[in-house]
C-alpha cells in the first residue's frame, strides 16, 4: 500500500504477439485510472513475442515512465496465465492485482467502485449476468464457454457466475495465497482460482461485462485446450 493509505493498483499483463493491441490497451488503462483518481501500475509479461510487442513495450515505459510501465520477459515452454502473474506477482508494488488479458477484450471499469462497496477480497467480471454478455464470438465459441461454464456449476457449486473469464481484481495477499494452492495450467486455472477463494472463504463480487473478441490477432482456443479443460475440470471435482 502506498503512503498515506491510498491504495495502488499493479496490472498484471501476459502478452504473445500483441504489438497491435498494447499501445491502446495501456493507454485505456492509463486513461481509466488516472481519471478514477486510482495510482497505478501495468506490468508487462511477455512470452517471447517473435513480433516486435517487446519493443513497443520499451518505447511505453519511455512514454509513460517506469514508475507505470514495467516490462518483464519470461520464456518458458510452460509459459501459462499462472506462471505469467506468478512471474508478474514478484515485480508488483501495489496492494491490489488486476489480471486482465491483452487483447482488447476487457475494460477496466467499475471494479474499485465494487470492491470499495463491498469490500471484496475479489472482484470478477461476468458474461453471464445482469447485462453482461458476448460479442463477435460464433456459434461453437458461445455453445462452448456456455456448456463449459454450465458443467463447471453443476460439479463446482462455485458460488461465482463465470469461471473461466480471465478479468479479475485481487487483493494482492489473496491472489498470493491461491496461487500456493493452485495446480492448474491453462484454461483451468481461473477456474480453479475462483473454486480455491470459495474453499478458503474468501469474498467475491462481481461486475456484468461485455466481452468483445479481440481486435488482432488470434485466439489460443483449440481442440487440445478443451481436453485439458475437461481433464482439469474431473481433477478438481475429485479434489474438492
Amino acid at each position: 500500500m502506498e503512503a498515506g493509505g491510498a491504495d495502488k493498483f499493479s496490472v498484471l499483463l501476459p502478452t504473445y504477439n500483441e504489438r497491435e493491441n498494447l499501445p491502446l490497451v495501456v493507454w485505456l488503462l492509463a486513461r481509466t485510472f488516472r481519471e478514477s483518481g486510482n495510482n497505478f501500475e501495468i506490468i508487462i509479461i511477455d512470452d517471447g513475442s517473435p513480433d516486435g510487442t517487446q519493443e513497443i513495450a520499451e518505447q511505453l515505459e519511455k512514454l509513460y515512465g517506469s514508475d507505470k510501465i514495467v516490462m518483464r520477459e519470461i520464456i518458458s515452454v510452460l509459459f501459462s496465465s499462472g506462471t505469467a502473474y506468478i512471474h508478474g506477482m514478484k515485480h508488483a508494488t501495489g496492494n491490489f492485482i488486476v489480471i486482465m488479458d491483452a487483447d482488447l477484450s476487457h475494460h477496466v471499469s467499475l471494479y474499485f467502485i465494487k470492491q470499495k462497496e463491498g469490500n471484496f477480497d475479489i472482484v470478477s467480471g461476468t458474461r453471464y449476468k445482469g447485462n453482461g454478455g458476448v460479442y463477435g464470438w460464433d456459434l461453437k465459441r458461445k455453445l462452448i464457454s456456455r456448456g463449459a461454464n454450465f458443467i463447471t456449476q453443476v460439479l463446482l457449486r462455485p458460488g461465482a457466475s463465470d469461471l473461466t473469464g480471465s478479468f479479475r481484481l485481487y487483493r494482492k495477499e489473496v491472489l498470493q495465497k491461491l496461487m500456493e494452492k493452485c495446480v492448474s495450467k491453462g484454461y483451468v486455472f481461473q477456474m480453479e482460482m475462483i473454486v480455491r477463494a470459495r474453499q478458503l472463504g474468501y469474498t467475491i463480487g462481481e461486475v456484468p461485462i461485455s466481452f468483445v473478441d479481440r481486435v488482432y490477432g488470434e485466439s489460443k482456443l483449440g481442440g487440445n485446450e478443451i481436453v485439458s479443460f475437461l481433464k482439469g475440470l474431473l481433477t478438481l471435482f475429485a479434489t474438492t
